[in-house]
């Protein structure tokens, strides 16, 4: 019987496992190399709803601008135009200040949450900065346009593929729900977070996403599934895997302990000698695993003694089989219907302008 049938496809799935990988688990750890970043917490409810709500509008007096009025300023048709949109009005005046502090602090960011990006949000920015956001209203455009960040709002979606936590007894023989009141239908506390990291120009052929087994680096590649020339030189493949695999045992592994199943997103330099982490993962079928399958990883993991050097995979041509791929990534999710039904005939910078004046009328 092969060696691979002893290992799972992947690591228990539990609560705590996955709250590790939440940004405020592992960014104290890492902030030194990684990405500046500011962590805004607590967040209201109503910062909840207004994600959760359906249609797609900025809060009022996030723009960078004088402040427009709000529902508290305009009574009669306004309210009655909002009810029959079957969308509230909000404003979030302290959130906006904080936001405004980073943007001071860091010159531009670029927002996510516990563990997830609006990066199937990116086109409505301008194509020349994606994710690039200078002002409160455009962070909030990228989170509610971005059907991507609603996996972090759901519970059930953020703990997927876990175990409940067990029911305790109330002393009545009746079963209660083992959670406190910070959980949620027997999930652990969990506390929704707005991350603000600084916002920087990046080419995508140097981020990669790394995986880890079983305390091992078996696997890399390259994130972007896009044909670059350059990663077809077997000096550059050489370069990659060593600069990564330096880093990992240097800066990664020591400050993991504990913990030996994981993904990181990397971001190399342009001489490819240094680097950044992007995001850790949690090693689950949530996080996809790009130019490998699940399987081939496992067995990877199963085969590779500690020393092994890891496997590297990239788009070797544009015919490849996973090249995209010309278009846009994410397009399958990328536009709501409603603006499907303003883009007819405009071109991308038309059409996100007039986007963008469509979800300020609705504030």
């Amino acid at each position: 019987m092969s060696s691979n049938t002893q290992l799972d496809l992947f690591p228990k799935q539990t609560p705590a496992y996955i709250l590790s990988f939440q940004f405020s688990s592992w960014y104290p750890t890492f902030s030194d190399v990684s990405i500046k970043s500011t962590i805004v917490r607590p967040l209201s409810g109503e910062f909840r709803e207004y994600l959760e709500s359906e249609s797609v509008f900025v809060p009022a007096g996030s723009e960078n601008g004088p402040a427009e009025s709000t529902l508290s300023d305009d009574e009669g048709e306004g309210n009655d135009d909002s009810d029959e949109e079957g969308g509230p009005s909000y404003a979030f005046p302290d959130l906006d200040a904080k936001i405004r502090e980073c943007i001071n602090e860091y010159g531009a960011v670029f927002p996510k949450l516990n563990f997830t990006s609006p990066r199937d949000a990116s086109w409505i920015l301008p194509p020349s900065s994606p994710l690039k956001c200078t002002s409160p209203a455009d962070v909030y455009l990228l989170l509610k346009s971005s059907d991507f960040v609603n996996h972090d709002v759901n519970l059930d979606s953020v703990f997927e593929g876990c175990s409940k936590l067990p029911a305790v007894q109330d002393g009545t023989g009746t079963g209660v729900v083992g959670d406190n009141d910070s959980g949620t239908n027997g999930w652990p506390p969990y506390e929704l977070e707005l991350v603000l990291r600084k916002w920087y120009p990046v080419h995508p052929s140097r981020e990669f996403r790394c995986f880890v087994r079983g305390g091992k680096l078996i696997g890399i590649t390259q994130r972007d599934t896009n044909h670059y020339d350059f990663l077809n030189e077997v000096s550059t493949q050489e370069k990659i895997v060593n600069s990564i695999t330096s880093f990992w045992g240097d800066k990664i592994k020591p400050r993991r302990q504990g913990q030996s199943d994981y993904i990181f997103d990397f971001l190399l330099t342009r001489d490819l000698t240094r680097g950044h982490i992007l995001d850790f993962n949690p090693y689950a079928p949530r996080t996809d695993s790009l130019l490998f399958s699940y399987e081939e990883l496992r067995d990877l993991a199963a085969a590779a003694p500690p020393d092994r050097v890891p496997e590297f995979r990239y788009i070797d041509s544009p015919s490849h089989p996973a090249a995209s791929r010309n278009a846009p990534t994410n397009q399958h999710n990328m536009v709501p219907y409603e603006a499907i039904e303003l883009s007819s005939g405009k071109d991308i910078e038309e059409f996100a302008e007039l986007w963008k004046t469509q979800v300020q009328s609705s504030t």
